[in-house]
């Protein structure tokens, strides 16, 4: 088994005495779904809906979210393959450089704009001139690159300091918005003000970590048991991505505004906020680097995971530096779009095609192109971007249906190549 030099096994399965416990995943999984941007997110909704609409939405979307990342989190448990090798069965050898794309971008697209948020907001709140934004994006896309460079490790370590900082803060925000704005009572008298659909709602909710529940597997293929993984799934993008959502939502509400920075200057909570600013981007930018690293070692057939970390972080300050900040809503639509049919495809391949056990990846003979993970995976994006429904759920049951389709229209016509080693 191909061990690389830091242990992180980017190119095999992980073995059983190199798994973890559950606490060390979930709070990995926190630290990972704690995550400013969700609460930019929730912003938008909070001005957009009355309170009970608000709770429904952020229910609906964080439940879906998190039985679509527990669903690929058994899988990753069970095989001790992340997405991007999962890809290698369901898209062929060749085909699977699609998924490490999109993943690899969307984890690039969320480096780039925390990044920014970051240089952006201490500039604002500081008051520092405007000129040193972008040094300030240069120096964070690689400071924030340190904990990914050092792996599981560092990421483990750093959650367990800032998920509880961040719970307390965000408990003490929402606590002065209730007192703020007179309770229950007052909060449902507050009537929306920039409204929006609510399927949009829900897609925006998934959106947020559609990309992270994805590549989840990263770690929850470390887990000792197909229950820990799921379970830790199960908290970190229900509960943790929920009370990231409805925290941004509720403030938003009482105060009308989306921007959670702007709430907590408003709250007195400034020096609060640059603190949870800087240690929350920083907690949550090492994964997020960790997981384009990830992508970029499947997609090149390497294990040098610390110099794609550097590329990375060098490609995410480019995208800062160009405006990705203002981009992050029409990121999260594109992402419920088009990454959840991944998911979908894999899921249908390893429980239809596979039966629930891949074979060895070392000993396995792949095609370059499995036309038919490639196919599904286009039926799924296509029709859950044009879908008025929610979007990430069509867009995993469409991939799904189409792979278990194709695939027994395959069969019926041709001589379906067999995955050596099975």
């Amino acid at each position: 088994m191909a061990e690389s030099d830091h242990g992180e096994f980017s190119l095999s399965e992980v073995p059983l005495e190199k798994r973890t416990g559950f606490l060390s995943i979930t709070m990995v999984l926190l630290s990972f779904t704690f995550f400013t941007g969700t609460m930019f997110a929730g912003g938008k909704i909070g001005v957009a809906f009355d309170v009970v609409s608000m709770i429904q939405i952020a229910v609906i979307g964080n439940l879906l979210l998190a039985v679509y990342a527990a669903s690929l989190a058994l899988i990753a448990a069970r095989s001790g393959l992340n997405a991007v090798l999962m890809g290698r069965f369901c898209f062929g050898e060749t085909g699977s450089k699609l998924s490490d794309f999109l993943l690899g971008f969307a984890e690039l697209g969320w480096y780039a704009w925390g990044t920014a948020t970051v240089a952006i907001v201490l500039v604002k709140l500081l008051g520092w001139p405007p000129a040193v934004t972008t040094p300030l994006m240069i120096l964070f896309g690689f400071g924030f690159s340190i904990t990914a460079i050092i792996g599981y490790r560092g990421m483990d370590v750093l959650s367990r300091v800032s998920v509880p900082l961040m719970f307390v803060l965000l408990m003490t925000s929402m606590w002065i918005a209730t007192r703020d704005i007179g309770g229950w009572a007052g909060l449902t008298h507050v009537a929306p003000s920039q409204p929006m659909p609510f399927s949009a709602a829900v897609t925006m909710v998934i959106g947020t970590f559609a990309s992270g529940a994805t590549q989840a597997t990263n770690w929850t293929r470390l887990a000792r048991s197909a229950r820990s993984a799921v379970s830790a799934s199960m908290i970190g993008f229900f509960a943790g991505n929920g009370l990231m959502i409805i925290a941004g939502a509720y403030c938003a509400i009482v105060y009308q505004q989306a921007d959670i920075v702007e709430v907590m200057m408003l709250q007195g909570l400034s020096i609060a906020a640059v603190v949870m600013l800087c240690l929350n981007l920083w907690t949550i930018q090492g994964p997020t680097m960790y997981n384009v690293a990830a992508a970029g070692c499947h997609l090149l057939r390497t294990e040098r995971r610390r110099t794609l970390v550097l590329v990375g972080a060098a490609i995410g300050i480019v995208l800062a530096v160009g405006g990705m900040y203002a981009w992050l809503i029409p990121f999260l639509v594109l992402l419920g779009s088009i990454i959840p049919p991944v998911g979908g495809v894999i899921m249908a391949d390893y429980w239809y095609r596979h039966r629930g056990q891949y074979p060895s990846l070392a000993a396995a003979r792949l095609p370059r192109f499995n036309l038919v993970g490639l196919a599904a995976y286009a039926i799924g994006a296509g029709l859950a971007y044009t879908s008025p429904w929610i979007a990430p759920l069509v867009g995993i049951a469409a991939s799904a249906a189409a792979y278990i389709v194709l695939l027994q229209i395959a069969r019926a016509f041709t001589r379906e190549p067999s995955v050596q080693g099975e």
